[in-house]
């Protein structure tokens, strides 16, 4: 079953490596880490790497701009100067079943 979403807007944020992967891995317990903070507060709702590893994808729900950019300088990857993080928002319309929870 579909259900309609009334959240007002997410955001997908892409990460791209900067960086050579040797550069970037020593990184990635601080920036898992960060992650799993962010996680646990509902900032992001998911975070993965891109097939192939070049980067990552964050889903975050709505919030400020402002907040989002200030949330998103404190990335490990990106105060190292090894990746860079592009935004694009959306408004969800639509949600499959079991992800209702997306919509609040």
């Amino acid at each position: 079953m579909i259900h309609f979403c009334h959240n007002p807007r997410m955001f997908i944020v892409t990460v791209t490596y900067t960086a050579p992967l040797e550069d970037v891995d020593p990184l990635r317990p601080a920036h898992g880490d960060w992650l799993k903070d962010l996680i646990s507060r509902r900032l992001l709702l998911v975070a993965g790497r891109q097939v192939p590893l070049i980067g990552g994808i964050y889903l975050v729900p709505d919030m400020p701009a402002e907040e989002l950019d200030r949330m998103l300088a404190t990335d490990p990857y990106l105060i190292n100067g090894v990746a860079e993080h592009s935004i694009t928002e959306f408004t969800p319309l639509l949600v499959a079943t079991g992800l209702e929870d997306l919509k609040s």
